[in-house]
């Protein structure tokens, strides 16, 4: 009895300690969660994803540069935008964050191949991963990662976020965004990208490090070359962005 009484009180202090875990976890959350809702009239100032690659650079001993230079939606070529969508998420303007149906088949492709599968996340999930999130994929984060989607979804419009993605996402080490990567690559503007430019910015996104303008990676051009291949069938986009 004496026993069963001792690791009762144990239990007890567990599940005690396991609630006090989670309501500090959850008080932090909401002391630290992000506005979204300041993101419909007001630019991010920076990103998670910038903050890590300064402290790298700083750890490594070099003067960091990367910097949000926002470019207005209309400042944008159409072209850019199109070749973003048939890149990354082409359903886009169809779904309210998350595509069910890129899910299914690349689990499906996984299966057939034997091979883990290939990336379904759509533009919303990138943004907030850019946003706010570490690379972890602790369950935690996912959750995290899936209530913010859901909350930007419902919160900014479909071309608002396609502005902030384009504004923050990487096309290169230490090029953050359209306009850096616009004049890093091509000495152009965001404005006068054209479809084979904006194909080959497209290209880099799975791998900015490695596939940006000017590498000589033979995979990156053959996937440049099918990101301007399905701009061509997607002319549907148009009327949407």
């Amino acid at each position: 009895m004496a026993r069963r009484s001792v690791a009762g009180r144990l239990l007890k202090r567990l599940l005690l300690l396991c609630v006090l875990l989670c309501a500090a976890w959850i008080a932090w959350e909401t002391l630290t969660w992000p506005n979204v809702a300041a993101l419909a009239t007001r630019p991010p100032v920076t990103t998670a994803f910038i903050e890590r690659y300064k402290e790298h650079e700083r750890a490594a001993g070099r003067t960091p540069k990367a910097a949000i230079r926002w470019t207005p939606y209309a400042a944008i070529s159409s072209d850019m935008k199109r070749a973003v969508l048939v890149a990354e998420d082409i359903n886009f303007f169809s779904h309210r964050g998350f595509d069910w149906g890129a899910v299914r088949i690349a689990v499906e492709e996984a299966l057939q191949e034997s091979e883990a599968p290939r990336g379904a996340s759509t533009i919303t999930q990138q943004l907030v991963k850019n946003l706010w999130l570490s690379p972890s994929r602790n369950p935690l984060r996912k959750v995290k990662e899936a209530i913010l989607t859901a909350q930007v979804e419902h919160t900014l419009s479909k071309r608002r976020i396609l502005e902030i993605y384009l504004n923050v996402v990487e096309f290169g080490a230490g090029i953050y965004g359209v306009a850096p990567a616009a004049q890093a690559y091509f000495g152009s503007s965001p404005a006068d990208l054209g479809e084979d430019e904006a194909a080959h910015l497209a290209a880099s996104l799975p791998r900015p490090s490695t596939w940006h303008p000017g590498s000589k990676s033979r995979a990156y051009e053959r996937y440049a070359a099918a990101i301007r291949g399905r701009m061509d069938k997607a002319a549907f986009l148009r009327k949407q962005i």
